[in-house]
């Protein structure tokens, strides 16, 4: 590894958490140490993921070094493409219109509704019998 500075993102979605580190490089991904590709099997949620550095025009011009935890793989790929896009805006302050422009600063705050007491689920209630 290089003694270039980092610049650190943190994104979250659902109970996902994704701790992103970015410098400048060869265009190095690793998400828990494997490959994009490895990590994320469909290819949506590789995109998802790598969104930032595609609206910016960055592919291939940074390293970035990903710990991800908690939730599902769709959780996470939402919480890397926040860290990434956060990291991004502190290695580069000038980025801020194209990746807001893009929605990729905005936290989705979709979160599991909790479960009621007395009913099935959330919102699922039993059957209603009249008689």
């Amino acid at each position: 590894m290089q003694n270039t500075a980092y610049c650190w993102g943190t994104g979250r979605r659902k109970c996902a958490l994704a701790r992103v580190r970015v410098r400048p490089g060869d265009g190095t991904i690793k998400v828990n140490e494997r490959t994009v590709e490895d990590y994320f099997p469909r290819v949506a949620w590789q995109l998802n993921a790598l969104q930032p550095l595609k609206s910016a025009g960055l592919e291939g011009k940074i390293d970035v070094f990903v710990r991800a935890s908690g939730g599902g793989l769709t959780g996470q790929a939402g919480a890397v493409r926040l860290g990434i896009a956060r990291a991004l805006l502190k290695l580069n302050p000038e980025l801020r219109p194209v990746l807001k422009k893009n929605g990729l600063l905005t936290r989705d705050p979709r979160m599991v509704e909790r479960k009621k007491f007395g009913q099935k689920g959330a919102r699922g209630l039993r059957q209603f019998s009249k008689r």
